[in-house]
């Protein structure tokens, strides 16, 4: 905690107003779809119909954007997202659940959870999400960039000229909540992981 409140004279913002996603996916989302609809814009993959929740009690991240974009879902449908790339992230109690309910057996949830003891450990990562709330320490933020021009993320994580975008030399957040459609990495280090999945409702939160 102290070295959270030494870091807040450079960009705090609490839990309740730290939801990244949604400003970014309002402001952009409107003229991607457009291009969706015309062909003109490729999305990155096709997800499926199904988010999933991440949770951590750390997060803790080098080279951070953040912009809109739209990805096709596998019914053909455009869903608008909100990417947030990083560089290098280091998570601490990471939980990430899926929620399935199917006919006769009913919910049905997956769930992975990693890092309780020595942290789990992404690079070149980005989340395709559209929530994300925490205690949010920005370092050196730039709010309202081109999203075409944002440098500080991995490689090609840029969104389309003359729309929102915003990045930071470093991030760290607390008690970390996402709601996404898809992650990805250049690697993926998951010390301790265990995997379950059970009848009923178990999600991260």
């Amino acid at each position: 905690m102290g070295a959270h409140n030494r870091r807040a004279g450079r960009g705090r913002i609490s839990r309740r107003r730290a939801g990244l996603a949604g400003a970014v996916v309002t402001l952009a989302s409107g003229a991607m779809l457009a291009l969706i609809a015309d062909g003109a814009l490729a999305t990155s993959f096709t997800v499926s119909s199904q988010q999933f929740k991440i949770s951590a009690d750390t997060m803790d991240a080098t080279g951070f954007v953040n912009y809109g974009w739209v990805n096709q879902k596998a019914d053909r449908t455009a869903e608008p997202v909100a990417i947030a790339g990083m560089r290098r992230a280091e998570l601490t109690n990471l939980c990430q659940s899926v929620l399935t309910t199917l006919p006769i057996v009913g919910d049905i949830t997956l769930r992975l959870t990693a890092g309780a003891d020595s942290p789990v450990i992404g690079t070149n990562m980005t989340v395709d999400m559209n929530q994300m709330d925490g205690d949010a320490v920005f370092d050196s933020i730039e709010i309202g960039r081109d999203a075409s021009t944002l440098n500080k993320g991995p490689a090609g994580a840029v969104g389309l000229q003359g729309l929102f975008g915003q990045q930071a030399n470093t991030l760290h957040v607390d008690h970390l909540q996402q709601i996404a459609w898809a992650t990805q990495a250049g690697t993926f280090t998951l010390p301790g992981l265990q995997m379950k999945i059970s009848r009923g409702r178990n999600e991260c939160f």
